[in-house]
C-alpha cells in the first residue's frame, strides 16, 4: 500500500510504496533531503512545520523579562518580610540597654545607702523647703560621673548660673535609647509621695521598707517632661492611680524596685496594684504581674 506524505520543506505532496518507508533522499520538487515516514498505508503523513527563529526569540525574551521582574520583586518582598523582625530585634536591644541603665541607677542607690545609711531624697531642697535639684545629682559619684558632681554647686539650684551648663550635659545612664530626645534630660524618675521610698522630708532606711524591697517601687522609666536630669521632679504615688505614665517602649515601662531588681511592666497593669507597689509601708498584699 502506498504511503502519502508531504515534503517538510516545500509542502509538495507525494505517494510512494510502503517498502520505501524510513529511506532518505532528495525531494523531487525542491531537492532538499527528506525521509519517507512510516505510516499506515494510505494515511497522509504531514510533517509539522519547524518553528521560526523569530517566534523562538520572542519566547526567550518573554521568559527573560519574567525572570527580571521576579528578581526585582524578590528583594522588596524579602525586605517587607524581614523589616518587622529587624525592628523587633532593635527594640529588644534598646529595651535591654534601658534595663541596664536603670540597673546601674539601682546599684548607685544602694551604694548611696551604704555610704549614708539612708536613701537620697528625690528632690533636694534648701533650708526654706524650696526645690534645688533632683536626687539624681546625688547619685552621680556612683555612676562614674564624679567630675560633674564635684563641679556641681550643691547649695544652688540646678538652673542657677553656676550649675546651668552642667545641668545641660548628657548623662548616658539617664537616657533611654528609645527616647526621641537624647540630650540633657532623664527618662528615669523617682517614685515620690507620702509613704513612698522617697517621701519628701523623711529619712528612709532599708529597715523602713516593711512591705518588702522587692514589692516597693523606686524608679519608673517615662518619656520625661523635656527638662534637665538635674531638675527636681518625680512621679507621685497619686499619679499611679491612672496607670503607668507614657513610656518609650511598646506596651509598657521599665521599672526599678527597692531591692535593685529591674523588670518590664505592662501598661495594662491594675492601677491599684501599681499604687500598692508605690508605698514602702502600706501593708498591702501585692502580687506583681
Amino acid at each position: 500500500m502506498p504511503i502519502s506524505y508531504s515534503c517538510p520543506h516545500c509542502g509538495k505532496q507525494f505517494s510512494v510504496a510502503d517498502q520505501y518507508a524510513g529511506q532518505s533522499g532528495p525531494c523531487a520538487a525542491c531537492g532538499q533531503t527528506i525521509t519517507i515516514p512510516y505510516g499506515m498505508p494510505g494515511a497522509a503523513n504531514v510533517y509539522a512545520p519547524k518553528p521560526s527563529k523569530g517566534s523562538s526569540g520572542a519566547s526567550i525574551a518573554v521568559i527573560i523579562v519574567a525572570v527580571l521582574v521576579v528578581l526585582m520583586c524578590v528583594p522588596g518582598i524579602l525586605i517587607a518580610l524581614l523589616l518587622p523582625a529587624v525592628q523587633a530585634a532593635r527594640e529588644a536591644a534598646r529595651r535591654s540597654q534601658s534595663t541596664n541603665n536603670m540597673k546601674q541607677m539601682a546599684i548607685a542607690l544602694h551604694n548611696y545607702h551604704d555610704t549614708y545609711n539612708e536613701f537620697p531624697p528625690a528632690i533636694v531642697t534648701d533650708a526654706n523647703g524650696q526645690p534645688l535639684y533632683s536626687g539624681r545629682v546625688l547619685l552621680l559619684p556612683y555612676l562614674e560621673q564624679a567630675g560633674i558632681y564635684n563641679s556641681f554647686d550643691l547649695n544652688a539650684s540646678w538652673d542657677s548660673p553656676q550649675n546651668m551648663a552642667l545641668s545641660q550635659a548628657t548623662i548616658p545612664t539617664f537616657i533611654d535609647p528609645s527616647s526621641p530626645t537624647q540630650s540633657g534630660q532623664s527618662n528615669y524618675t523617682f517614685v515620690t509621695g507620702p509613704g513612698s521610698l522617697f517621701e519628701q522630708g523623711a529619712k528612709i532606711r532599708m529597715q523602713d521598707i516593711t512591705d518588702g524591697t522587692s514589692n516597693t517601687l523606686a524608679f519608673i522609666e517615662w518619656k520625661g517632661n523635656g527638662s534637665s536630669w538635674a531638675a527636681p521632679d518625680g512621679i507621685d504615688i497619686s499619679q499611679l492611680g491612672n496607670g503607668l505614665p507614657p513610656g518609650n517602649h511598646p506596651g509598657g515601662n521599665v521599672i526599678g524596685m527597692a531591692d535593685g531588681s529591674v523588670r518590664f511592666m505592662s501598661q495594662q497593669v491594675d492601677p491599684n496594684v501599681l499604687k500598692a507597689m508605690g508605698t514602702r509601708n502600706g501593708g498591702e498584699v501585692v502580687s506583681i504581674p
